[in-house]
């Protein structure tokens, strides 16, 4: 039975894609190991069919965190065993490629993101020029790599001359269906509360919507900033805060929504070629939603017409898709039916065949 090893810098608990990953893997009579760090308010494990661990961190974030955590993962590899190790992303993935040199092992590079242009890096340059070092010096040297897009596989593969598959970050099918969305008149936004997301046009926005309301399920940077420009705006009977929902209830939370948000500042090149989880969430549900004109949603909206979009992040534009949405039946139902038959295409179910084709090919 081979060994894989995933690394990951978060809790591990709510990485639903990475519980994709490893359940399809472990399912096919893999060893799977997933790593991740202690926080501070980390709740016991959730039990899996795979392995997890936990890596004990005294930063918590910035320049320390990341140099602490990629110290501690370099000899928790050297010290166990594996026959593959697979850094997400290029904050666990150079331990990961130095260790599998050392013990000559197969490194696996998954790419979530474009790391070196999230909004976390505009205006720093220094920290992102060392991320840059690292992908250049790295990536490069993986024959393995895959990405949850198109556009980013073929940025990826022009920059560092390697190959990468696609594999989608999709969810399974899903049963729950609500035929009377439409009456609930629920606007939704699902996922963190963080810069870049449009959350404040989406706010002032509701300031020009009658006989809808705005659920904001998630926390993040932003919650209490936004929460202030809900009290400033006078819209607390419009904009209601649902908090961090387990990803066991946000199905329901879900499938209870008219429209669903996927607002994206376009300064990020991380945003502007992303393909988000909760645009294939909201199709599963048969819910219409409202996503910028990226690349990667327009390509999928031009063949299914899943979603309105929307040329530019403005207030403006996000009243007009809302209520055309909200306001003409026709078009409404038609996005409805559009994305319930998406969702036959877009799902877990055929992805993970992608995924498992991936690994079984690859050589040793």
């Amino acid at each position: 039975m081979k060994k894989i090893i995933f690394t990951v810098t978060n809790d591990l608990n709510h990485d639903q894609r990475m519980i994709r990953i490893c359940t399809a893997l472990a399912l096919e009579k893999y060893d799977v190991h997933l790593i991740g760090r202690l926080l501070p308010h980390s709740k016991p494990i959730v039990n899996q069919l795979f392995t997890q661990h936990r890596l004990k961190i005294w930063f918590q974030k910035g320049k320390f965190f990341y140099a602490e955590y990629n110290i501690r993962l370099f000899f928790f590899l050297l010290k166990n065993q594996f026959d593959r190790v697979c850094g997400i992303d290029l904050d666990t993935i150079l331990p990961c490629y130095l260790v599998s040199k050392l013990k000559q092992k197969v490194c696996i590079y998954d790419a979530h993101e474009y790391f070196t242009e999230v909004p976390e890096l505009i205006g720093r340059p220094t920290t992102k020029r060392i991320w840059e070092k690292i992908a250049d010096f790295v990536l490069p040297k993986i024959k393995y790599c895959y990405t949850v897009g198109s556009c980013l596989a073929t940025l990826f593969e022009e920059r560092y001359g390697v190959p990468f598959e696609v594999i989608q970050n999709v969810p399974f099918r899903q049963s729950i269906k609500n035929q009377n969305i439409k009456n609930n008149r629920i606007i939704l936004y699902q996922g963190a509360l963080n810069a870049g997301r449009g959350l404040e046009i989406a706010i002032e926005a509701m300031q020009h919507i009658e006989g809808a309301v705005l659920w904001l399920a998630g926390e993040g940077d932003l919650s209490q900033s936004l929460r202030q420009q809900v009290e400033n705006q006078g819209l607390t009977h419009k904009v209601i805060f649902l908090g961090f929902i387990a990803p066991k209830d946000l199905p329901q939370c879900t499938a209870q929504a008219t429209i669903g948000l996927n607002l994206l500042d376009a300064t990020s090149l991380s945003y502007y070629y992303s393909l988000a989880n909760k645009f294939f969430d909201y199709m599963q549900y048969g819910v219409p939603q409202i996503n910028m004109r990226f690349p990667e949603y327009e390509k999928i909206g031009l063949r299914y017409e899943v979603s309105a979009l929307i040329d530019d992040l403005s207030v403006n534009a996000l009243v007009q898709a809302l209520k055309k949405i909200l306001n003409d039946d026709d078009y409404y139902n038609q996005l409805k039916i559009n994305s319930l038959e998406a969702a036959k295409i877009f799902n877990w179910e055929k992805e993970s065949q992608k995924l498992l084709h991936f690994y079984r090919n690859m050589e040793m």
